[in-house]
């Protein structure tokens, strides 16, 4: 796809992570005179019901179902859609079918970056993925999360941790990347694999929650 401008967000319902990632467990604290995107993308509490919220995720779903309705061979037709829905991304990506965001405008990707069907990237707060990174099928990218405090989800109040993968990274299909997590450059995760901590560059992790795996003699 051609390179976008970043824009601020559009819609998509809540889905979030069932675990904390490797960031703070708690939100930022936000002044009272930001609005609820900027408390958002900040990792403030943040009320989801605001209604310049609910106008974006309604943007990006319109966006998404005119996207997920493509076929292979559609380039122009995709990279139309996704030069709305993706905040920024560098030239060839390839974004299979279907593909699911929550406001889509807080992702940046660069050159080169292939994400495999079904992939779920939840970017309340911002998503950031370098050149070259491959994601296989069903790969869930998330920095939705919420309070620990039971009267701070009584109260409907959330907040997000950004997710931050390099280059060349291969991400294993059914993969979960939760909120705070920072994935280094050449890094692999297994498929499978539940990622709740920062994962240095060229590391190869595993397993729930994922942990460093020894290389394989075999393995080219």
């Amino acid at each position: 796809m051609s390179q976008s401008r970043p824009r601020r967000p559009d819609d998509a319902e809540r889905v979030e992570p069932d675990a904390p990632g490797a960031g703070t467990t708690s939100a930022n604290p936000a002044p009272p005179d930001r609005s609820e995107y900027e408390k958002m993308i900040s990792g403030a509490f943040y009320r989801p019901g605001d209604p310049d919220l609910v106008a974006a995720r309604r943007r990006a779903q319109s966006l998404m179902r005119d996207y997920n309705a493509t076929v292979y061979g559609d380039t122009e037709t995709r990279d139309a859609i996704l030069s709305e829905l993706i905040g920024s991304a560098g030239p060839d990506c390839a974004l299979r079918t279907p593909l699911y965001v929550d406001y889509g405008s807080n992702i940046t990707l660069g050159a080169e970056v292939f994400c495999n069907y079904g992939c779920v990237l939840l970017d309340v707060c911002p998503i950031s993925i370098g050149d070259k990174t491959q994601i296989g099928p069903y790969v869930q990218i998330l920095t939705a999360d919420h309070p620990r405090d039971p009267a701070g989800r009584d109260a409907g109040l959330e907040f997000g941790q950004p997710v931050h993968i390099g280059r060349n990274v291969w991400i294993g299909g059914g993969a979960i990347i939760l909120p705070g997590v920072t994935v280094g450059d050449d890094a692999v995760i297994g498929a499978g694999a539940v990622v709740t901590r920062d994962v240095a560059p060229g590391t190869t992790v595993g397993g729930n929650p994922a942990r460093p795996l020894a290389k394989s003699p075999t393995a080219p």
